[in-house]
């Protein structure tokens, strides 16, 4: 398997097979923007595949994961530097969650945000490609991360350029760096996040560059999933211990023409009917 950038890495934990079986295996893939997006937004798809047999997930990290912040032990790393320590972290998460394959892109985050960058699109085409997903986890349109949406919108590109048969069975967005709690209910796809509890946190605390370097992504992660699951319904008991709450987003994958904007705009829309009928209806 050859991607386009040099520093790029391929990384089978099991070590048993090559890269290309590997990801042929993969039933659910997350494609993420950088470094711990995967095991913050896709801890759903993980446990699925550790739950049911011949199921596999695959891990794509699309950046370089450069311009991360840092302070205590690692404040005077060089942009290199925390390159290769996120690189090996998320080599460590890979090999925790029993990941069929985890590939890291390794490009920079404003060559991905420039559409038609050919060595991002010939890797994902490559990804895509090369396993017949059931389930895609994607960053969703809503997201108020440039990068994410940016990488969003690349991997929609990608999926849209496959033959239809090829196409993933569905296509995720998920929460990380904008809550889709504001979502109307009869809109939101639960992800049951709470099984697993124990890797989940380990799956997190590997990242240390952020969790000691400045960013409690473990704390926050974790509370964002039990509150989702607390305030998910007021009356009705907590069916699950914690949620990633998604947009569906695999209309845009059977659909190539219909517009992404157009799309999202209408989950606000839908929002702002709800809020106007129930202010409506007491007053």
């Amino acid at each position: 398997m050859k991607l386009s950038h040099p520093k790029a890495d391929l990384y089978v934990p099991a070590g048993d097979s090559a890269p290309e079986a590997a990801l042929a295996r993969v039933t659910h893939l997350c494609v993420a923007a950088h470094q711990d997006d995967i095991e913050i937004m896709a801890h759903a798809g993980i446990s699925d595949c550790l739950d049911t047999p011949g199921k596999a997930f695959g891990g794509v990290v699309v950046t370089n994961g450069a311009g991360s912040p840092r302070t205590g032990a690692y404040a005077h790393m060089t942009d290199e530097e925390m390159q290769d320590v996120r690189r090996q972290e998320q080599r460590a998460a890979a090999k925790l969650g029993r990941y069929a394959i985890q590939l890291q892109l390794a490009h920079p985050s404003s060559v991905v945000k420039k559409a038609g960058d050919p060595g991002v699109a010939a890797d994902l085409a490559l990804i895509f490609g090369g396993c017949s997903a059931e389930v895609v986890y994607l960053h969703n349109p809503a997201d108020k991360h440039d990068t994410h949406v940016a990488v969003m919108l690349r991997c929609l590109e990608a999926m849209r350029a496959l033959p239809a048969g090829k196409r993933p069975r569905r296509v995720l967005g998920c929460e990380v760096w904008r809550d889709l709690d504001w979502v109307v209910d009869s809109d939101k796809v639960l992800l049951d996040a709470g099984r697993h509890p124990e890797l989940a946190v380990e799956l997190l605390k590997v990242f240390d560059s952020q969790v000691t370097g400045g960013k409690r992504y473990d704390l926050a992660t974790m509370g964002r999933r039990m509150a989702h699951a607390t305030y998910h319904t007021s009356h009705a008991t907590d069916k699950v211990a914690g949620i990633t709450w998604a947009m569906d987003l695999t209309p845009l994958i059977t659909n190539p023409g219909l517009s992404v904007e157009e799309y999202t705009l209408g989950y606000l829309r839908r929002l702002q009917d709800d809020v106007v009928a129930r202010v409506r209806k007491f007053s």
